[in-house]
């Protein structure tokens, strides 16, 4: 009886075998590469917004701070998108008459809401506190960038879990004292730049973070009072502030001195009370 595959048949087989699984891992390694590229993400694109507000002008040029528009940034879950009255408390004085400013004119007028489009939108089933954040020395550019460098917006992360894992598992390398979460430029101490933190007492209803000190000054070459980064009361504006400007608080405080980001998130991280990775065991933290 004649054979029916020829001898090449195996070796033929054994070729499809190595292609069939060359395929099956290259469309894996594209389909990853894709859901993290900008075209699924987003990342660096600027949304087509019915008025082409500019950060860079507000934040930068005019001096603006984020919670004069963003006013439940430090007390809600969401940081909140400003009505069009707040544009008007200023362009009911200024630009009047400016074309561009025309669907602000008329939202007012109507009462209709801008349809803006949200660039950092994150899935239904997750559940992002933005208070908690704040309040726990994470700065607005962690993550969303130098907002007062960007004419128009856009998302400088991906905002994808593994993201937002990345940092949970080392959050020390991105805390900051929380007198300079909305200072936009905030730099990690060197050792030619250095930070000193002191630990006051702790008092009910304030956040933890708001107990610790941070200066910029050298305590042991200062007088009876130095500048601190730090505020005065819970619930307070955390502007950024300068060592001119700023809070005077009491040299008797024991200060360290910090000169690296590690050393200081570390620091941080103790006596914000920021959970662990290993306390964060429930899904329901971030997924409802």
């Amino acid at each position: 009886m004649a054979q029916i595959f020829d001898r090449s048949s195996n070796a033929l087989a054994r070729a499809s075998l190595v292609l069939t699984g060359l395929i099956v891992i290259a469309l894996g390694v594209t389909l990853d590469q894709l859901q993290r590229s900008p075209w699924v993400t987003r990342q660096g694109q600027r949304a087509e917004q019915p008025v082409p507000f500019s950060h860079k002008h507000h934040v930068q040029g005019l001096g603006l701070q984020c919670q004069y528009c963003h006013v439940t940034v430090e007390k809600s879950s969401y940081a909140g998108i400003p009505p069009t009255k707040t544009c008007m408390n200023c362009h009911a004085q200024i630009w009047t008459n400016a074309d561009l400013l025309k669907p602000v004119r008329d939202s007012y007028a109507t009462g209709e809401s801008l349809p803006w489009i949200r660039v950092h939108d994150l899935p239904d089933y997750v559940y992002f506190n933005h208070s908690i954040h704040v309040n726990k020395g994470i700065g607005c550019a962690t993550c969303h960038g130098r907002v007062d460098q960007m004419p128009l917006m856009y998302a400088q992360n991906t905002l994808q879990m593994e993201w937002c894992l990345d940092c949970h598992r080392n959050p020390a390398k991105n805390l900051r004292p929380t007198s300079e979460i909305y200072n936009m430029a905030w730099k990690a101490p060197t050792s030619t730049k250095p930070v000193w933190c002191a630990v006051t007492d702790e008092k009910t209803g304030v956040p933890t973070a708001d107990s610790v000190n941070c200066t910029t000054q050298d305590p042991a070459g200062s007088g009876p009072e130095l500048a601190s980064l730090s505020l005065p009361a819970a619930g307070a504006v955390h502007a950024a502030v300068s060592d001119t400007s700023a809070t005077m608080l009491p040299a008797s405080l024991t200060y360290k001195k910090f000169t690296s980001q590690d050393e200081l998130g570390h620091f941080l991280l103790v006596h914000y009370k920021i959970r662990t990775p290993k306390d964060l065991t429930s899904c329901e933290v971030c997924h409802r």
